[in-house]
C-alpha cells in the first residue's frame, strides 16, 4: 500500500428537483455575476436552463450565459469565455452539462483567474495559482469531472488534446438529479458508462501492493455500473439505474478508488485522447475501441493483477495459470462492451486511419517523444504505434 492524500471538497447535492436549489447553491458562494456554461439545444430543449434561470433570478442571482460547449470542448470556446468573463466582471461559473462543459468551465476559471494563455497549464509549462469558483449541474453520467481535479481541453492547432489536474479546479458544489440523463442517446449513455468503469480500471491496473479496501470497492464499482449499463440498454427511463451510474461516476474519478495505489496507468486515456483529438470520436467509445489492444499488450508484465481482474470483476472461472485467466477476462470485458454496442477496435469508431495517421497519433501521444505512458509497462512511441496498429481490428 502506498501513501496517499484524499480530498474531495465538492458538496453533492443528488436526487429528483435538485436543480430548483442551484439558486440558493450559487448564493452560498457570495459571488455578484455568474456565467452559466453550456454545450448544445438540449439544455434548451428539455427546460432545463430555463429552470436555472428562474432559480438565479429567484436568489438575486445576476448572470450571462455562453454555450457552444462540444464533445472534446475546444480551446477557442475557452478563450471566448475568458474575455466575456473579464469584460463582464464574472466571479463564478456554472456549467450545466456533463464532462466537456464542467472541463471547459475549469478551463476558462484558470484562465480568468491568471496572466498569460491558458494553454500553458495543459502544455504543463506551468502551474495554475488561482480559478474562478466553479458549480455544476450534471446532465451526463460519465466523465466524473464535477468532482475531480482534471479536465481536458482540444487545440484545435493542431488538434492536440492535453489533460490538466489541480485542486484549485474543483467544483464547490455538484446538483446531481439522475433525471436529468433519461433523454440520452443509447450510444451516449454506453459510451459515459465505459468511461466511468474506465477510470476505475486505470486505477485498478498499477504496479504495487495493492489495497485489499480499495480494490474491493473498485471490483464493486465496475460491476455495478455493467449491471445498470444492462439495464439502461432496454429501461432508459429507470430511476434507479440512471442514479446507480452517476453516483458511481462521481466515485469512479473523485480519488476514492486510488486510495492506496501508485496512481494507475492511464495508458488507454492518453492514447484514446490522440483518436479524441485527431478524429473527433466520443471518449468512453474510443476508450472501449483501444483498451483490447493495450490489455493484450501489457498483460505479460501484470499477469496476477489481469486474473484478479477476470475472476473478481468479469466473474470469469481461474484457468490452467494466471495468463489464461487474465486472457479470459479481457475477452470477458470485449463481450460486455459489444452487450451494450461498443466498438472493440477502432474501425467499428467508424475511422479507418491510415498508417501515416496511425505515426501521427503516437508522436502526439508521445508528446512528440518527450514522454512515455503507463505504469503496468512503460510504453514508448513505438510501443503507442503498436497498440494503435493491433486496435485496427
Amino acid at each position: 500500500m502506498e501513501n496517499f492524500n484524499y480530498y474531495t471538497p465538492t458538496k453533492v447535492v443528488f436526487g429528483r428537483g435538485t436543480e430548483e436549489q442551484v439558486g440558493e447553491l450559487v448564493r452560498e458562494q457570495e459571488c455578484k455575476k455568474v456565467l452559466v456554461h453550456y454545450g448544445s439545444g438540449s439544455v434548451k430543449r428539455s427546460g432545463l436552463l430555463d429552470r436555472i434561470y428562474g432559480s438565479l433570478d429567484a436568489a438575486g442571482i445576476e448572470y450571462i450565459s455562453l454555450g457552444g460547449v462540444v464533445p472534446n470542448p475546444r480551446l477557442s470556446l475557452v478563450y471566448e469565455g475568458i474575455r466575456i468573463c473579464k469584460e463582464e466582471g464574472v466571479d463564478f461559473i456554472l456549467a450545466v452539462g456533463g464532462g466537456s462543459v464542467i472541463d471547459s468551465a475549469k478551463a476558462i476559471g484558470y484562465g480568468v483567474a491568471n496572466e498569460g494563455d491558458v494553454w500553458d497549464f495543459y502544455e504543463k509549462k506551468r502551474q495554475a495559482k488561482a480559478c474562478l469558483p466553479i458549480g455544476v449541474v450534471l446532465t451526463i453520467s460519465a466523465a466524473g469531472s464535477e468532482m475531480s481535479d482534471s479536465s481536458v481541453i482540444t487545440n484545435e492547432d493542431g488538434w492536440l488534446k492535453r489533460g490538466y489536474s489541480s485542486d484549485l479546479g474543483r467544483a464547490r458544489f455538484a446538483v446531481m438529479d439522475p433525471e436529468l440523463t433519461m433523454t440520452l442517446p443509447k450510444y451516449q449513455t454506453a459510451s459515459g458508462c465505459t468511461d466511468i468503469m474506465m477510470h476505475t480500471m486505470e486505477r485498478y491496473f498499477n504496479q504495487v501492493e495493492n489495497m485489499e479496501l480499495t480494490d474491493g470497492i473498485s471490483e464493486h464499482l465496475i460491476r455495478t455500473v455493467m449491471k445498470n449499463a444492462r439495464i439502461l440498454m432496454d429501461h432508459p427511463d429507470d430511476y434507479n439505474a440512471r442514479a446507480e451510474v452517476m453516483w458511481a461516476g462521481s466515485l469512479s474519478h473523485n480519488g476514492l478508488t486510488g486510495c492506496g495505489t501508485d496512481g494507475g496507468d492511464w495508458a488507454s486515456h492518453q492514447l484514446e485522447h490522440e483518436l479524441g483529438g485527431m478524429f473527433d470520436v466520443a471518449h468512453g467509445a474510443g476508450l472501449a475501441a483501444v483498451w483490447g489492444s493495450w490489455a493484450r499488450y501489457v498483460v505479460d508484465a501484470r499477469p496476477e493483477r489481469f486474473a484478479q481482474f477476470a475472476v473478481n470483476v468479469m466473474g470469469v472461472e481461474k484457468g490452467t495459470d494466471e495468463m489464461e485467466t487474465a486472457l479470459r477476462g479481457i475477452e470477458a470485458m470485449e463481450d460486455f462492451y459489444r452487450s451494450v454496442e461498443m466498438p472493440v477496435n477502432i474501425r467499428e469508431l467508424g475511422v479507418d486511419p491510415t498508417d501515416e495517421q496511425l505515426h501521427e497519433l503516437a508522436e502526439k501521444c508521445s508528446h512528440f517523444r518527450k514522454r512515455t505512458i503507463g505504469c503496468v509497462k512503460k510504453l514508448d512511441v513505438d510501443d503507442m504505434y503498436r497498440i494503435y496498429k493491433n486496435a485496427l481490428g
